[in-house]
């Protein structure tokens, strides 16, 4: 097997930083900035990559990781068995695929009868019972941990707060674990948006990020006052439950306990029957009172589903089989360069106004130079938007055919058009970027993200103001933000004392006890994002001994790669960065996060896991790693052992030939517990 380029490497990087972002707007601020499609189209290419180069493979992958982790502000609630997510079916090529699959492992030439239900557009939450009593309701988080969202759940006008005794039927388990999705109805999603937009709030971009958005409140008063609707459709854990053998007999059960099942499942026999059921709710998509992006198919046998088994993220036995996206054609007006936090220079298409999914679209992120080239996207380009999901729109391709001669190609301007410094495009990347420090726009996106809640989380500090104290010259770093007074920002336009007290203590508060890993994500270097953040704080303990770590030292840190190294060495060679983190560090005081384990049966050994074992991934890494051990993507000499399960691939031969112990999961269990 060839071994990756260093072209591949940085695509792989990329591509990771990019997921784990997106996954953090769409699991954690419930604010998608790309449809599911153009996710989708990411995920796969990350997943072929990683098939293709299995070294380049790392336990923290988004293809390993189920949503995002948990918000601070919520207490963490564990699962007993993992909230998995689904693969999906984009076409039913792709369907008859997992079907043929399903066969295939099962050894079964009759058609599968599968349960099939709408792929409802909503937030994942498991609610548990305890002697028929609701005890806690949480969200997915991570698939491992979610967030205990209880008070809310419970102003859920359809979900039982005691489980029904039927007179026929089973009767309820002792302790019952039941997932289901919470959605907001499609008219109500309008009329709270209009109330929104005439109380000068943003509006939620659609129906599932509402019904996140009011479900992940603090306030449970505030959730009671929204539509929400539970849907359940699959179990956790049952103890002491009745003997089922099927999925539909279980959703009958959970029916008769009182619940409400999503009323148009059906069982379809083969997937002839299931692309029929798929057309069916596709035509009816448009008339339905929830939000729904394809449909969900579950082989009916428990012990088939048991037998099938799954794969790190996601079970064998059922699959999401969308909806195509939402599309209308239109003009491309202009292409223009849009300045961002660290220079970057992002082209975004203006559009010629249109309704996609009964939103006006008017402007289309193109993401970099090579995208725009890669779709050959010109101005004056007749394109197809795609706004699937109802979020952010995107070009899914220009209609060449539609093309009179007149189309001009965008070239990126050789000066920012916000400073009018030098644009450079650094060798091997795909970006363009404004190399003066002093740009405006890299200020603004600076000062922005420094304030965001996953850095510093400084109230108050949204966009308008932070353009208005660089207007008026009262800061030019994060460092100015601690020499602000009440008298300066009450002097602001709509700025009244009472806003700019809050604000100055909000500010304040960050100077005592601010986490390392969010003042380290507060900088903006490049590439580093909360979770690789989390990692240097981790690693060095202390801000200045990571701005004096050289390229090598940084190389070693756990799951940061050459190139993340290479920028953050850089970022802090920079004489003005130093300046500014001495200055930052002169009022703000950073805690240090609280040292791992580094005792332990594994401590000081290396290992590296292949196939597939028994529990997902990140919970076999979490174990190894509180026994002091560490886990890594590629073999060397250095590995203390291989760590094999089903299907391993071709590392069991590079393990002999290295000379590394290969070991299964009952011996890794064993070495756990001595």
């Amino acid at each position: 097997m060839s071994e990756p380029s260093a072209k591949i490497t940085r695509e792989v990087a990329r591509l990771r930083r990019e997921l784990a972002e997106h996954n953090a707007r769409y699991y954690v601020d419930d604010a998608p900035t790309i449809s599911d499609a153009e996710y989708d189209a990411l995920f796969r290419r990350l997943a072929e990559l990683e098939e293709r180069y299995p070294a380049l493979r790392t336990s923290d992958s988004p293809t390993q990781r189920v949503g995002a982790e948990p918000a601070a502000r919520f207490a963490a609630v564990r699962h007993t068995l993992p909230m998995l997510s689904l693969d999906n079916a984009m076409s039913e090529e792709e369907l008859r695929e997992f079907d043929a699959r399903v066969r295939k492992l099962l050894r079964s030439e009759a058609p599968i009868e599968y349960v099939a239900e709408p792929k409802l557009d909503g937030l994942a939450v498991e609610v548990v019972y305890v002697d028929g009593a609701l005890s806690v309701a949480s969200t997915r988080g991570d698939g491992f941990t979610g967030e205990d969202v209880t008070p809310n759940v419970r102003t859920i006008r359809n979900l039982p707060k005691r489980l029904v005794a039927p007179t026929r039927g089973p009767a309820p388990p002792a302790r019952l674990e039941v997932r289901g999705e919470v959605v907001f109805p499609r008219a109500a999603f309008a009329q709270l948006n209009a109330a929104r937009a005439a109380a000068g709030e943003p509006p939620f971009a659609n129906p599932r990020n509402a019904a996140a958005g009011s479900l992940r409140q603090l306030d449970a008063q505030i959730t009671r006052s929204r539509p929400l609707r539970l849907y359940v459709y699959s179990p956790g854990e049952i103890v002491g439950g009745p003997a089922l053998a099927r999925h539909s007999e279980l959703l009958a059960a959970l029916t008769a306990w009182g619940f409400e099942t999503s009323p148009r499942t059906r069982t379809c026999v083969g997937a002839d029957a299931l692309v029929a059921y798929h057309a069916e709710i596709g035509a009816a998509r448009a008339a339905l009172e929830y939000e729904v992006d394809g449909i969900v198919a579950k082989v009916d046998s428990l012990d088939w589903q048991r037998r099938l088994g799954e794969v790190s993220r996601s079970p064998r036995w059922a699959i999401a089989f969308k909806f195509k996206a939402q599309q209308a054609e239109t003009r491309v007006n202009n292409i223009v360069p849009s300045v961002g936090r660290t220079g970057t220079l992002t082209p975004v298409a203006e559009l010629e106004p249109v309704q996609v999914g009964g939103v006006t679209i008017s402007n289309a992120s193109l993401h970099n130079m090579d995208e725009v080239r890669r779709k050959d996207v010109r101005i004056g380009d007749t394109v197809l938007i795609e706004r699937a999901g109802d979020v952010i729109p995107y070009v899914v391709r220009v209609l060449v055919e539609k093309r009179r001669g007149r189309e001009r190609e965008f070239a990126m301007p050789s000066a920012c058009p916000v400073c009018g410094g030098t644009v450079v495009r650094e060798e091997g990347a795909a970006a363009y970027r404004c190399i003066n420090l002093e740009c405006p726009a890299q200020r603004r996106e600076v000062l922005r993200h420094y304030a965001s809640k996953h850095a510093l989380n400084i109230d108050g500090l949204g966009d308008k103001l932070v353009a208005q104290l660089l207007d008026a010259g009262l800061v030019r770093d994060v460092a100015d933000l601690y020499q602000l007074t009440v008298e300066q920002l009450a002097a602001l336009e709509r700025m009244g004392e009472k806003s700019a007290t809050n604000l100055v203590n909000a500010i304040a508060a960050t100077r005592e006890n601010t986490p390392l890993d969010r003042l380290i994500n507060g900088l903006g270097i490049p590439q580093v994002g909360e979770r690789t953040a989390s990692l240097l704080a981790e690693r060095f303990g202390d801000l200045r001994a990571l701005m004096d770590a050289d390229q090598e030292t940084l190389s070693g840190v756990r799951d940061i790669g050459p190139e993340t190294a290479r920028e953050i060495h850089a970022f802090f060679r920079e004489p003005s960065n130093r300046q500014l983190i001495t200055r930052l560090l002169a009022v703000v005081t950073p805690v240090a996060p609280a040292p791992r384990r580094r005792g332990g049966p594994l401590a000081g050994k290396t290992l590296v896991i292949t196939g597939t074992l028994s529990a997902p991934r990140d919970a076999i890494v979490e174990r190894i790693e509180a026994a002091g051990g560490k886990v890594t993507g590629s073999l060397s000499r250095k590995t203390d052992f291989l760590v094999a399960g089903e299907d391993p691939g071709s590392k069991i031969e590079k393990a002999k030939t290295l000379g590394v112990p290969v070991i299964d999961e009952r011996e890794l269990d064993r070495r756990l517990e001595t």
